[in-house]
């Protein structure tokens, strides 16, 4: 088992005088924060104080840009070119990295939201827009991706430093993708049976499928949904059962 694990959220992903999640509670556990840029969640006001709050803990501040679809929380998958996603990505970190300026704070990971996320994850375009986006930003930001996936891939290629993802909260297929979040039992609910599972992909350098198949990656980081009802309880859980495992929890990305 590795010495040292990641343990990120997605976080300030309310709008207005709406909120999502307990994000303040979370940034308590925690050592990356993923913050919506203003497409598929979060403004001005929740980005400076997200990231002001992150940096307060010494918390790793990363952008998660998606695409423009508050309704539908990002989750929506919306036709666009390769050239316009790249763009759109780019405009998020660029916002995110403004407000992180004004909180004295400064952006050092992107991690693709949602549908954004999984197109990225299946299409080999998608994944070198996201790609191109972040290298002509700032080649210095570590790009959050799942591993063994066309994102990892792009990410390789265009010579970004990458941070390996698994999902505390999620249940995989056999491609290595997650399962849809319609299908039944694609979330994961219960904070000891996700703990319990971060600690085995930790220890054998895997993720299991819903069917019990065995996939090796290399795992960075771990991450639980912000917007899961059981986010505290289970990113405690899983946090408590890594260190009583010996691993030191600590931003891969040192903010």
């Amino acid at each position: 088992m590795s010495a040292r694990i990641d343990l990120n959220a997605d976080l300030g992903e309310g709008f207005g005088a709406w909120r999502m999640g307990d994000d303040a509670g979370l940034l308590d556990i925690v050592t990356s924060a993923n913050v919506a840029c203003g497409f598929h969640a979060g403004d001005p006001d929740i980005m400076v104080e997200t990231a002001a709050a992150a940096r307060a803990r010494g918390v790793a501040i990363g952008a998660h840009p998606g695409f423009l679809d508050l309704r539908g929380f990002g989750r929506m998958r919306i036709q666009e070119s390769p050239r316009r996603i790249e763009r759109d990505i780019a405009y998020q970190i660029g916002a995110l990295q403004a407000c992180a300026a004004l909180a004295g704070a400064r952006v050092t990971h992107v991690k693709a939201h949602g549908a954004l996320a999984n197109l990225s994850n299946e299409d080999e375009a998608v994944a070198e827009a996201l790609a191109r986006a972040v290298a002509g930003v700032d080649r210095s930001l570590v790009l959050m991706v799942m591993p063994g996936l066309p994102a990892e891939r792009a990410g390789e290629r265009a010579g970004l430093r990458l941070m390996r993802e698994v999902y505390a909260d999620r249940v995989y297929v056999a491609d290595g993708t997650l399962m849809p979040r319609a299908m039944p039992g694609s979330v994961i609910h219960d904070a000891d049976e996700a703990a319990r599972r971060v600690v085995r992909m930790v220890d054998e350098g895997a993720v299991f499928t819903g069917d019990g198949q065995k996939i090796s990656v290399a795992i960075d980081t771990v991450c639980v949904h912000g917007d899961n009802p059981a986010a505290l309880t289970m990113t405690r859980a899983v946090r408590t059962k890594l260190e009583a495992a010996g691993l030191s929890i600590r931003p891969f990305a040192e903010p």
